[in-house]
């Protein structure tokens, strides 16, 4: 991220931390490194472990945000660690998002000109966060709201992340009011930061200002992850201070979408209607596009199911009845219910939400579920209505394989079971993919030799088996030779990976390693080691 625009963003804190003995020398703003190519190159001081990590924070003077907290959680984790290079790994992720992708966060107290901004009708006003998904200058509304993730036990406690996830929430509403089919958002006008070019020539309808939305892909994940980020920030806190009246438009904005995106292809007459949303791009690549003229495959009616464009991988779908998205929404809409109630919002709409997402839960398991022949039920990837299914599953979350950590069934459903079976192996999901260096579920999205470090730590986040669980923390740790963890990473050489720097997958490392510590902390923290929670 060129230092420019960060200093354009004005938002390099001003309080600095080092690890502890650590000597750290005063390194001038205007000298920091572009963080992609830092993330390429080891640095020390190096973990001591058999793999010697390296340590790949930024200096103290070139990270976008600091928490004591945060630098506390590390400390707490890293020194109770048994594994060093684990440890290092852990040092390097959890801070990531924190380190290196807060872009623009604006104090509440902070005043915006409305005589420069005009490049939206957005309300930049009070506490704002622009967060970026690492070397791609653009803020994902799926990804940074992961990013946020762990963080999020902390707020109640850290009134500097209370504000900082508060005014990302601030700063998703405004998207969401603006733009709510696209998925990728440029930094907002009031932090004067340049919009990010685009090479890519886009067909889409609606249209939108390329000024405001980086990309615009129509994905049901994004909403549903909009919302996620309120309902984690309300369970987490006990907060309601994100239920602004924009917040309520915003919220009245996804569920026109849903309404839009629930309409078959074809009408009571069958006669063919056009989709609110289509999407074509001029590409080489068949699934960056959506085919039938930017419309993409037919859908049938009468299943309850809610349309999506693309995956979260930014992949177009087969059948747009894609079912994680389907399942999180579900869970989301209720979600969102009780904080209504809690917070004595409108009856009407709680319940509305309730009966929902309730329904929409219904809607999965009725058309999604089907009998293989070697696996017995299981849940379909995606389906149109009509009858066809894809039989697979994708690394990004949410994914089949994430089912139980969206709250939507119990890792122990039977029907969970045989889906997680066939997914992660060989014979029963084409993108399993698998290699002498490396193996996990990967996606059409970078081909057919990379698995995805993230399917892996999904794995052993929805997994009751130790082995199984440290068995995908190591093979991790193993080939995140670079201390960070990588998009992608190829299945025979461990070398050949894509993106040095991507916070989310750094997140749910980070996640992951705080869960185990939480519910099996022997495994990484020695035998009869306490639980460490830090909520």
């Amino acid at each position: 991220m060129p230092l420019s625009a960060l200093l354009l963003g004005g938002l390099l804190a001003s309080s600095t931390y080092a690890l502890p003995g650590r000597d750290s020398p005063t390194v001038h703003r205007r000298a920091c490194p572009d963080y992609t190519s830092y993330a390429s190159t080891p640095h020390g001081p190096y973990s001591g472990g058999p793999l010697n990590l390296p340590y790949q924070r930024p200096d103290p003077a070139c990270r976008t945000f600091s928490s004591a907290s945060v630098e506390q959680v590390i400390e707490d984790v890293t020194s109770r660690l048994v594994d060093k290079d684990l440890a290092q790994l852990f040092r390097n992720a959890f801070p990531n998002t924190l380190d290196t992708t807060i872009r623009w966060h604006q104090n509440e107290t902070a005043a915006v000109s409305t005589k420069s901004n005009k490049r939206d009708s957005a309300q930049w006003t009070g506490l704002q966060t622009f967060i970026v998904t690492g070397d791609i200058n653009a803020e994902w509304l799926r990804d940074s709201t992961n990013q946020l993730t762990n963080y999020q036990a902390l707020a109640k406690k850290d009134k500097s992340i209370y504000n900082l996830i508060l005014g990302a929430i601030h700063t998703q509403t405004e998207f969401v009011i603006q733009s709510p089919y696209c998925n990728a958002f440029q930094p907002p006008s009031a932090s004067g930061i340049s919009p990010e070019k685009s090479t890519q020539k886009d067909t889409v309808s609606p249209a939108y200002d390329n000024s405001f939305v980086f990309e615009c892909k129509y994905e049901l994940d994004s909403l549903a992850h909009f919302l996620l980020l309120g309902t984690e920030f309300y369970e987490k806190t006990g907060s309601i201070e994100f239920l602004t009246d924009r917040w309520y438009q915003a919220l009245q904005t996804v569920l026109s979408v849903l309404d839009a995106q629930s309409q078959p292809t074809f009408n009571s007459h069958n006669q063919f209607v056009t989709n609110q949303y289509t999407f074509q791009r001029e590409t080489s690549t068949g699934t960056e596009t959506l085919n039938l003229n930017g419309i993409g495959n037919p859908l049938n009616g009468g299943t309850g199911l809610i349309r999506s464009a693309f995956r979260p991988s930014d992949d177009a779908t087969i059948f747009g009845y894609f079912i994680p998205p389907n399942a999180m929404m579900s869970v989301q809409l209720q979600k969102t219910a009780k904080v209504i109630k809690a917070a004595d919002g409108p009856d009407d709409l709680a319940e509305k939400l309730e009966r929902r997402g309730s329904s929409l839960a219904n809607s999965v398991k009725e058309h999604a579920i089907i009998n293989h022949p070697r696996y017995g039920d299981v849940y379909a990837f995606e389906v149109d209505g009509y009858g066809s299914r894809t039989l697979m599953d994708d690394a990004n979350i949410p994914s089949l394989l994430s089912l139980p950590y969206l709250d939507f069934l119990d890792k122990k459903d039977e029907t969970y079971q045989n889906t997680r079976k066939m997914i992660t192996e060989k014979g029963g999901n084409p993108y399993y993919l698998e290699g002498p260096a490396f193996h996990g579920i990967g996606g059409p999205h970078i081909g057919l030799e990379n698995a995805w470090p993230m399917s892996l730590l999904m794995q052993a986040m929805t997994s009751d088996n130790d082995t199984e669980i440290l068995d995908s923390i190591n093979l991790i740790r193993d080939s995140s030779l670079l201390g960070l963890v990588h998009e992608s990473i190829n299945v025979t050489n461990i070398e050949i990976y894509t993106r040095p720097w991507f916070a989310w997958a750094n997140s749910v490392f980070a996640q992951t390693i705080l869960k185990v510590a939480k519910e099996r902390p022997h495994l990484i923290f020695g035998d009869n080691a306490e639980a460490y929670v830090i909520d």
